[in-house]
């Protein structure tokens, strides 16, 4: 397994000077069995969602098919709904304190927020019930199902080819940083997106001809 460990401090100073650093390095190296392929170290509170380095672990971990690894779940975050968003992203968590939790610790906070919407959702259908009993007219025109199922194909395009554009995103500095690095043909970008661990959109291997689809698509 492949791991990119990401550490939170509170302040500038504990960041400079260490403390707290390398208590969430030790934790986290109790987790290893090879080296990581990347440290990305932030210097924030845990109240503010804004966290770059935390969004560049990311990216790099979608990228190389990594699993973040990180000292404990207070360094990640203490807001439900931050949590939430970071389960969605697909990229594997793991908490060195909880070596055995995985997702498991953030799926229990977000299911909260998800409950409070199923309560919702669950309140208003009971009042649509309601009207519809007292005679209320509900809706209008819901259309042709034909044209509703064109329109849940086109959306399903357009969820393709945004996920394929950001996936370009991602990728394409790693293959501008590889021409700076003299690779001229798309063999040898290649060769330079596998040393990295960077992998397709489908997690496997780069060739030439996949470099080819991802620059023209860009």
């Amino acid at each position: 397994m492949k791991f990119i460990a990401y550490y939170r401090v509170s302040t500038r100073k504990q960041g400079n000077s260490g403390l707290g650093l390398d208590a969430q390095r030790a934790a986290v190296a109790t987790m290893l069995d090879a080296p990581l392929l990347a440290e990305f170290t932030e210097v924030e509170s845990g109240r503010d969602n804004d966290r770059p380095q935390l969004k560049a672990a990311m990216d790099y971990a979608s990228l190389t098919g990594a699993t973040l690894l990180v000292a404990k779940l207070d360094r990640l975050s203490r807001n439900a709904a931050f949590l939430n968003q970071l389960m969605d992203s697909q990229v594997p968590i793991r908490f060195a304190d909880m070596p055995f939790a995985d997702r498991f610790m953030i799926g229990i906070m977000a299911q909260v927020a998800q409950w409070e919407a199923e309560q919702i959702s669950k309140r208003t259908k009971e009042a649509l019930a309601a009207a519809k009993a007292k005679g209320t007219k509900l809706g209008g025109d819901r259309g042709n199902i034909a044209a509703i199922a064109a329109r849940g194909r086109a959306a399903s395009a357009r969820k393709r080819s945004e996920a394929t554009q950001t996936r370009a995103a991602l990728v394409m500095p790693h293959i501008d940083a590889a021409r700076a690095a003299g690779c001229v043909s798309l063999r040898e970008i290649a060769a330079y997106l596998n040393a990295r661990h960077i992998t397709t959109a489908r997690g496997g291997v780069w060739y030439a001809a996949s470099v080819a689809k991802l620059v023209s698509s860009d």
